[in-house]
């Protein structure tokens, strides 16, 4: 342990070294279940996605055997190919949660890294699952906040996997039993393989792994520090080379964001789950076209003019000019399609997402009419409004629509019920295994602290399911 009494590295050691399930708040663990239950529907939706299948493949080719679950594939390998794997999974569509101040998409971080951990230390009680998970879902948001979040994405990094490897070391560290000095050690390892680049969202399937290559790098430096294998200390304190000077660079990095609150107030709360298949910026775009279209009954062949408007963030993540056919990737990034698809079909899922609609002249046609705004006003708002939403739609007729949304639903202000969640939990998944096996899945979950080896869990999810586009295509 450095002996830092100023810095913010030591002091987020000693509080995951010391985090137990008693001091969590029930509300907050009750949550913290529900999350992974959405985590395991969106893995067990992206495990037969065609471009999941091409994952798989490269990845058990590379790697070969081991004993750690492919979820939905009946396969296993490697701790550290099932952790890239899995995570790839649960990014797979873009049904997952994310943090709407710091972007990151923590159960990908999460959950992989707790089934990996859990074979390698040959089990883990439920319980202890509970509270490593909580520990991610706690960490990444807190790395993110002190490089200001959202402004990371502006500036064109990747920002989930900048801030998740933080996130799947102290899970993989927590469940490993590690003390404040070997955590230490796990964040300074888990710093110095941050990365991801955001223009792998036009057209690259490797943006659905870049959370994985962060997972991997969390896994790999918590079982480096437990071996005794020593990281960069003060990681987020060092003047030179520091993780927060690097990336912070020219930003005015705030570290105390890092410990602020802790065990006071609760990120795992904050988390958004989403209602629509799309990057998280653009469901205030697809929440007002689809209030829009109902309440007005629009027939999308009388509609003139779409304008959309947004601030920094959501504008540089979400809108280019695309160009014919988008991949489903680039689609489900880009606020113009999104707004399309959502005022013709009424909804924003996988089925818009199919060979077929990417390149459906309908949809080309609505497209062509959007026009997306970088809105200073909004950009310059209460942290809270960044990521507000302005539509406007103008008939043929002349008549002019509006809608603006503060916060999608999701947000914390109007958050997605835990009864919701299990209702998205069983939509997603119920139409790709029986029942029984949906049931048994929803019941572990939901009692996962009372589990006496987290490893019942993954041995539920391991077997094959269908794939969610198979004949869709």
């Amino acid at each position: 342990m450095s002996e830092s009494t100023t810095g913010v590295t030591v002091p987020l050691a000693r509080w995951v070294e010391r985090l137990t399930l008693d001091a969590i708040p029930e509300r907050v663990r009750a949550r913290a279940r529900h999350l992974l239950l959405d985590g395991m529907a969106c893995g067990l939706v992206g495990a037969q996605l065609p471009w999941s299948r091409v994952a798989t493949a490269a990845v058990l080719d590379l790697e070969g055997a081991g004993d750690v679950p492919v979820i939905g594939t009946g396969t296993t390998t490697s701790g550290p190919a099932a952790v890239v794997l899995n995570s790839t999974f649960v990014q797979g569509f873009e049904l997952d949660d994310f943090h709407p101040l710091a972007p990151l998409h923590s159960n990908s971080l999460v959950l992989p890294v707790l089934l990996a951990t859990a074979q390698s230390r040959g089990g883990v009680s439920g319980g202890d699952a509970l509270t490593a998970a909580i520990a991610g879902f706690e960490v990444g948001p807190r790395v993110g906040l002190a490089l200001h979040g959202g402004e990371m994405l502006s500036r064109g990094w990747h920002s989930g996997p900048v801030f998740g490897t933080h996130t799947a070391a102290m899970v993989a560290g927590k469940l490993r039993g590690l003390d404040a000095a070997g955590l230490e050690d796990a964040l300074g390892m888990a710093g110095t393989q941050s990365a991801g680049l955001m223009a792998a969202q036009y057209e690259a399937m490797s943006k659905r792994m870049q959370h994985g290559f962060a997972a991997r790098n969390g896994y790999y430096a918590a079982g480096l520090a437990a071996a005794g294998y020593t990281g960069i200390k003060q990681v987020f304190d060092r003047p030179y080379g520091g993780y927060l000077a690097v990336f912070g660079e020219g930003h005015d990095p705030d570290p105390q964001q890092i410990v602020a609150g802790l065990g006071e107030g609760w990120h795992t709360e904050f988390i958004m789950v989403k209602s629509y298949a799309a990057q998280g910026g653009l469901h205030g775009t697809i929440q007002a076209a689809l209030e829009l279209r109902a309440e007005h009954d629009i027939d999308p062949k009388t509609i003139s003019h779409i304008e959309i408007r947004v601030g920094h963030t959501v504008y540089h993540h979400g809108w280019w000019t695309p160009r014919r056919p988008l991949t489903s990737i680039g689609a489900q990034m880009n606020l113009g399609y999104a707004a399309a698809v959502a005022l013709l079909d009424g909804q924003v899922l996988p089925p818009q997402f199919t060979d077929a609609r990417l390149d459906a002249d309908d949809v080309w046609e609505l497209l062509g009419k959007v026009e997306v705004k970088l809105d200073e006003n909004i950009q310059n708002g209460p942290v809270q409004d960044r990521f507000a939403t302005e539509l406007t739609i103008v008939l043929d007729d002349g008549t002019t629509l509006h809608r603006r949304i503060r916060e999608p639903h999701g947000g914390p202000s109007d958050p997605v019920t835990n009864e919701d969640l299990i209702a998205k939990y069983r939509s997603l998944v119920g139409p790709l295994m029986p029942v029984e096996r949906l049931d048994a899945i929803q019941a572990a979950v939901l009692g996962i602290d009372h589990l006496s080896d987290v490893r019942e869990l993954a041995d539920l999810l391991a077997a094959p399911v269908a794939g969610a586009l198979d004949g869709q295509r």
